[in-house]
């Protein structure tokens, strides 16, 4: 079972995972938590460049293609033999968002990035797909850090980003569920648990 959760920062990713792996945990599930980008050591690199380098110009293809060769080394490296192992892979983010963040939001055509993604990932999909739905200025609200280069590109940009998770969501893979990010931690933990459970 491989399951990723989604939406812009400060839709509440980080604390919904760490409850659905003390669920999973909790019904005898062995599980692998990874985030993307990141999780390898080129990951991890590619990551910095990302999200903290803005003294590294990236036009937006590069962008793109950046986040694709991080997320190949993860499939590879640890995700698929994850899944081969009968673990339970949880992750922050994947194909998705990169679709939504550098297409959507960002001028490529959304179509060619799920390609170029299906060659990155060698076709694999998650089972189930989480997004956190969550107006941007609330979002803003919450983010209690300093910006990473993307955060900085404003509320037009992130406005952008919401309608495009909504829009892709559906292309993802075999299922999804979309939650109203605005309700209680536990609301949303009880939705999550109702829709990845059975």
């Amino acid at each position: 079972m491989f399951i990723t959760i989604d939406g812009i920062d400060g839709a509440g990713k980080s604390t919904q995972l760490d409850l659905l792996c003390e669920l999973l945990r909790s019904h005898g599930h062995r599980l692998a938590r990874f985030r993307d980008p990141g999780s390898t050591p080129v990951g991890e690199s590619i990551r910095e460049i990302l999200l903290h380098r803005e003294d590294i110009p990236l036009c937006g293809t590069t962008e793109m293609l950046l986040y694709m060769a991080s997320r190949a080394q993860l499939v590879q490296d640890l995700v698929a033999p994850a899944l081969e192992r009968g673990e339970t892979v949880v992750s922050d983010r994947f194909l998705l968002a990169n679709v939504v963040y550098q297409g959507s939001a960002g001028g490529i055509a959304p179509n060619l990035i799920w390609q170029v993604g299906k060659i990155a990932t060698k076709g694999l999909e998650p089972n189930k797909t989480i997004l956190l739905d969550l107006p941007p200025e609330i979002a803003f609200q919450r983010i209690q850090r300093g910006q990473d280069r993307l955060e900085k590109r404003g509320l037009a940009y992130f406005e952008k980003v919401r309608s495009g998770f909504l829009e892709q969501v559906p292309f993802a893979g075999p299922e999804h569920l979309i939650i109203d990010a605005t309700q209680s931690i536990d609301a949303i933990h009880q939705a999550i648990a109702r829709f990845v459970l059975p």
